[in-house]
């Protein structure tokens, strides 16, 4: 390994399309990579003495030497490096943090301890356009982008499941035994499929977007499952059976999308939010935004991820309808909307989202959901 230098990394935002839930009971889950909506991580190193962004020359103040002598010091060449992090409304020490950038401060130690520089200190900040705690990946992303960005600094070269390793190995932190779905998904060109711990990914090429909402309401993964096992635990014959359907909706959902069938997988999308419901994972006001979008022409609409709050999905035919969803969705109070195309040529390219920017970063088996 070289000098280490200035280095970048970036992911993306996802949401799941067909399976949440039932993907904890063994079913498969259909997730959808949103690569126009980003997050990027820039690290710069830290030099040994140097806290953070503070240098040597305080100490020399305040110990009457000059700044030259105090640069040359031994007592300033052994001072321990920080690292530090500018995410969201924190600037400070990593390892001041607190727990909601836990997963940040774990890329950070796997990426080094991969590296080969374990004791090299970094100056961390990371940004997206995506908003976190809303069931967008936010938490594998920032870190599969911080672990990124310090790989390019010391010029490692990783493969793809290195990385995804390394992601995980940092969101046991956030979600204590990920699936991999987001790590995978995050990062992934194409959409996910997951179904009993096996993943596989597949091209979609269907005529119709995407439209995602943030109820602006921060869901909990963890709560909603817990809330699931224990309706299970009281009535297994009832959950069995909304699992099973639920399960054979994501499935068959799969067709759809290599079949490029948009009012079938609609339909279904309708089918699994009324399910999601009536399990109470659901919220009302993301009951209200996917009424609001199926009045304005969304031929299905339904929650994505965890539930209780975060953020629905809306699939709209052509890109008119796709607008009015948007605009009926604001008009009910989405606090911010995205229309995502799901043709294979516009999906992926910097203007495929259609939205305004918001602020995120860093934000089970529960899948991550």
């Amino acid at each position: 390994m070289g000098a280490v230098h200035a280095g970048y990394g970036v992911t993306w935002a996802k949401v799941i399309l067909m399976g949440e839930h039932s993907v904890v009971y063994g079913y498969p889950a259909v997730a959808v990579p949103i690569r126009a909506l980003t997050m990027e991580a820039w690290v710069k190193p830290i030099a040994r003495g140097v806290r953070g962004e503070q240098s040597g020359t305080q100490g020399a103040d305040s110990a009457g030497v000059d700044s030259k002598t105090y640069a040359m010091s031994p007592h300033r060449r052994n001072v321990p490096p920080q690292d530090r992090l500018h995410a969201l409304d924190y600037d400070g020490a990593l390892a001041d943090a607190g727990t909601r950038f836990g997963g940040v401060e774990e890329a950070v130690k796997v990426a080094t301890a991969f590296a080969g520089c374990p004791d090299q200190a970094f100056d961390v900040t990371t940004k997206s356009t995506f908003p976190a705690g809303r069931g967008m990946g936010s938490s594998a992303a920032s870190a599969g982008a911080v672990i990124r960005a310090i790989l390019d600094a010391c010029d490692i070269q990783a493969s793809h499941a290195d990385i995804l390793k390394l992601t995980n190995e940092a969101e046991v932190i956030t979600h204590g035994n990920p699936s991999g779905l987001d790590a995978a998904t995050t990062s992934s060109f194409d959409t996910v499929v997951f179904e009993s711990g096996e993943m596989s990914t597949m091209a979609i090429d269907m005529p119709a977007y995407l439209v995602v909402a943030d109820s602006g309401i921060e869901g909990s993964t963890r709560e909603a499952v817990g809330s699931v096992r224990e309706q299970d635990a009281r009535d297994h014959g009832r959950v069995k059976a909304a699992m099973d359907e639920l399960g054979g909706l994501a499935r068959a959902s799969v067709e759809d999308l290599q079949r490029g069938a948009v009012l079938p997988l609609g339909g279904r999308m309708d089918r699994a939010h009324d399910l999601l419901a009536g399990l109470k994972v659901s919220h009302p006001f993301v009951d209200r935004l996917v009424e609001a979008a199926r009045g304005a022409g969304a031929v299905g609409a339904k929650m994505t991820g965890g539930g209780l709050g975060g953020c629905l999905i809306a699939l709209a035919p052509d890109a008119v309808t796709a607008q009015r969803v948007r605009v009926a969705l604001l008009s009910e109070g989405a606090r911010e909307v995205w229309t995502y195309p799901l043709d294979i040529d516009a999906a992926g390219s910097a203007d495929g989202v259609d939205g305004g920017e918001v602020g995120g970063g860093a934000t089970g088996r529960e899948v991550e959901q």
